[in-house]
């Protein structure tokens, strides 16, 4: 957010939560009983298992823990940041981070923490090489470029580079090998979340 507190330049990535269940080592190991544990605590009640079920009825339950997660923890809140922003009379800038972080076969997804080198041009970090790997390739470099312009582009004149979100048009930049501005990819969980506000999350 800029100074005057008016324009906003928020997002996430794709999947989120996928990189703790792969650090964890629990990647693989999630049951039916580990799905409904994680719709009980933080999709949104009273119906909000059973609106996650209907929405990604093909959906493993490891594929459930990791979307509940991501969205309450990560995705909703950003949406929903840069919606009320717009709401109240500011420009806001969404963006979804959807490039698949090289290492590990691509098993971690657009996972959490991938955008920071990206976004810094820190791709020889410990972060930077822990997802990238140490020999980014162009496409990593081009991509870390794009986002790190949008960044600086941002914080001096209040325009990320493309379209600002709107509650009707819902317009967001997703940075990828190919970026494309298009209404907000997550769609499903947006309309589960509708009228409802992720909890803040007990550290305790």
């Amino acid at each position: 957010m800029r100074a005057d507190g008016t324009e906003l330049l928020v997002g996430h990535v794709r999947d989120e939560f996928r990189l703790f269940n792969v650090m964890s080592g629990r990647q693989g190991t999630f049951t039916e009983q580990d799905a409904r544990t994680a719709l009980e605590l933080l999709a949104p009640q009273p119906y909000g298992a059973q609106a996650y079920r209907a929405a990604f009825p093909q959906a493993t339950p490891e594929e459930l823990v990791e979307t509940v997660y991501s969205d309450a923890l990560f995705r909703m809140p950003s949406q929903k940041l840069a919606e009320a922003n717009a709401a109240a009379g500011g420009t806001s800038y969404l963006f979804e981070l959807c490039w698949t972080a090289p290492v590990l076969g691509g098993a971690l997804g657009a996972c959490h923490s991938l955008d920071i080198p990206l976004a810094f041009g820190t791709l020889d970090s410990p972060v930077g090489t822990q997802l990238i790997g140490d020999e980014p390739t162009p496409e990593a470099i081009a991509l870390a470029h794009e986002f790190k312009e949008a960044w600086i582009r941002f914080v001096t004149t209040g325009d990320a580079g493309w379209a600002d979100y709107q509650p009707d048009q819902r317009l967001t930049r997703v940075l990828d090998a190919e970026s494309e501005t298009l209404p907000y990819p997550e769609h499903a969980s947006r309309r589960i979340w509708e009228g409802h506000f992720p909890a803040p999350f007990d550290l305790s």
